[in-house]
């Protein structure tokens, strides 16, 4: 028997045939139970191990339906509508399910119907029966309440004016039910009997576009799985194709033959649809987690799985078919790496509208990273090109500017003739400046105060080292405290 607490006591949670044919029931204290057999054996509930289970097993059931939907504590709702016949009809398919899960040491019971109130009770009062469409009230008219899957409170003021089976729910006039009853007992019934639709939603987004292949022979060596996976991708490429997209997420499941399913992910920075780098992108992350996955008995059925699509671009070739595009290489490059190291692995800087230095630059993952596709249209193409030069940058940015002393300089406003900067004295041997910048008046917030003007200059020391150091504030200004000094970058 499985307890749990229930009102600061000890309770049946669930028991299996031999402790019910104790004439033990669930619900009862387990001191009530062991009075009556010392013998019998105990464990608790552990509701987070539940809980994992029945995840697991909805993401076996995947191999039926994208659409498991987990209902309470122990029940799973399969929405198989267009996918009975893949596996023989709606009795092969059922009888498949129950078959496997036996096999896996678990006493299921299933029941199909055209609606989620009619397989719900189909299974929990049948165990093992298929409902033709139009028979939901023959099944439910002769059983308990709790068929109706209605609160536990108006099934007990029901069966307190003797309505005690859904049969004689369903004969009884609907406006006193709804008065007295509520709506809700209403809409339990009419989404039964199929008069209201009653949606199962998926645990999982379904993906738009998903190809499989079931093996007769399960498979287990990595190179097996990337010859699968190549094969899924050139049947995924004329759908890709078809609608003009391409792939920016795609995940391969591999279900075991014991039930387990691993679930491997991968990410584009651009559209993707051959085959080809595809395989690649998985190689590495097949690669990189060939330690993690464990066969077991073998994989029985590998799917393809396309999470996230864009837009495809065409990119225009030369006479020889041959198309020149280096980002490409480049993008190709950062998503095989990051699929064996990870999204982190691979960062890229993005101008960001700001003059200030510090966040001019944002540093992204390469996928969340603007990738530029095509170089800007010029609507003039006639006018000559005009070239714009960017103030000079140092090879190194600090992330935050660090104070230097600064005794003296030449004139109030001119740089410094000499700074000491971590403990070391620097004589300035050239300088090129200032660059002034001023705050971004716009980001202030009400009330806040104006930054300080900043002015940039280029220095070289006496030993031909660059740094780029700025004087924050303004001499002789009585409205801001005493200028100071930073070092905010080194050049090559």
């Amino acid at each position: 028997m499985v307890s749990h607490r229930d009102s600061n006591a000890q309770r049946i949670a669930a028991l299996d045939e031999r402790a019910e044919a104790l004439k033990l029931k669930r619900g009862m204290g387990i001191a009530d139970a062991r009075a009556m057999h010392p013998s019998i054996d105990v464990v608790e509930a552990d509701a987070e191990a539940d809980r994992r289970l029945l995840e697991g097993l909805a993401d076996w059931c995947d191999r039926y339906t994208p659409l498991v939907a987990i209902d309470g504590d122990d029940r799973l709702f399969l929405d198989v509508t267009g996918c009975t016949h893949l596996f023989g009809g709606e009795r092969a398919m059922q009888d498949e399910i129950l078959t496997r899960f036996f096999q896996q040491g678990f006493d299921v019971r299933a029941g199909l119907a055209s609606t989620p109130g009619a397989a719900w009770a189909a299974a929990r009062f049948h165990g093992d029966r298929i409902i033709a469409s139009g028979e939901e009230e023959a099944l439910l008219s002769p059983l308990p309440l709790s068929a109706l899957r209605i609160a536990p409170e108006t099934r007990a003021s029901l069966e307190s004016v003797g309505l005690r089976t859904a049969g004689a729910v369903m004969a009884a006039p609907r406006a006193p039910l709804a008065r007295r009853f509520g709506t809700a007992l209403l809409l339990r019934l009419d989404q039964a009997l199929g008069r209201l639709d009653e949606a199962v939603s998926p645990r999982l987004p379904v993906a738009p576009l998903s190809v499989e292949r079931h093996l007769a022979e399960p498979v287990m060596l990595t190179d097996d799985i990337e010859r699968l996976v190549s094969r899924l991708a050139t049947a995924l490429k004329a759908d890709l194709e078809r609608r003009g997209e391409g792939a920016r997420a795609l995940a391969l499941f591999l279900f075991r033959v014991d039930g387990a399913v691993s679930r491997i992910a991968v990410g584009t920075s651009r559209p993707m649809r051959e085959p080809g780098l595809i395989k690649k992108l998985f190689h590495e992350r097949l690669t990189a987690l060939e330690q993690n996955i464990d066969a077991g008995f073998g994989f029985d059925l590998v799917r393809l799985s396309v999470l996230s699509v864009a837009a495809f671009d065409m990119l225009q070739g030369d006479l020889a078919g041959d198309v020149d595009d280096d980002d490409d290489d480049i993008a190709l490059f950062a998503d095989r790496i990051r699929a064996r190291l990870g999204d982190a692995a691979v960062l890229k800087p993005v101008v960001v509208e700001s003059h200030l230095p510090e966040r001019a630059v944002a540093i992204l993952p390469f996928a969340e990273a603007p990738q530029r596709r095509m170089p800007p249209n010029r609507s003039d193409r006639s006018a000559p090109p005009m070239t714009i030069y960017p103030p000079e940058r140092p090879m190194r940015l600090f992330r935050s500017p660090e104070p230097i002393e600064v005794p003296a300089t030449e004139i109030p406003e001119g740089p410094p003739m000499n700074f000491r900067w971590r403990r070391a004295l620097y004589r300035v041997a050239r300088a090129e400046g200032p660059e002034r910048i001023a705050s971004e008046w716009w980001r202030r917030l009400p009330g806040e105060e104006e930054a300080p003007t900043r002015d940039y200059y280029r220095i070289e020391d006496s030993e031909g080292r660059r740094y780029w150091l700025y004087r924050q504030g303004l001499y002789g200004s009585a409205a801001q405290a005493a200028p100071r000094w930073f070092m905010h970058g080194v050049f090559a």
